[in-house]
């Protein structure tokens, strides 16, 4: 099993930048990709940003320019540095970690961060 734990969360003000952070725990083969979804209210979950075990790398239109994915294989960690945070990035932001186990691959969920952009 691959736990995750998510930090980094919080209030800014337009044009601020946050930190979010997300360390996995517990027994895995592999890791295939990790990546940031988002949810608003009233709106569907969706990709934000990801990054492969090969370290390539993908972003949703809104967050291309703005934010940066990047891991740490030895902590085992996914980062998303936010910059330039804008009223509509205000959503809870999910951590997921596809990996490998005994019988396959599987998807892992965080917890979620609340992530607020507002004056």
């Amino acid at each position: 099993q691959l736990h995750l734990v998510e930090s980094g969360g919080g209030l800014v003000q337009p044009g601020g930048s946050l930190r979010l952070s997300c360390a996995a725990s517990g027994s895995w083969f592999s890791i295939n990709a990790m990546g940031w979804y988002r949810q608003a209210p009233g709106k569907q979950r969706e990709l934000v940003a990801a990054i492969t075990s090969g370290d390539s790398t993908n972003y949703d239109d809104s967050a291309k320019g703005r934010f940066i994915i990047s891991r740490d294989i030895v902590r085992s960690t996914v980062y998303q540095q936010m910059s330039s945070l804008k009223p509509e990035d205000t959503a809870v932001y999910y951590c997921n970690v596809r990996w490998n186990g005994v019988m396959g691959e599987y998807d892992s969920w965080g917890q979620g961060t609340q992530v607020t952009s507002s004056s």
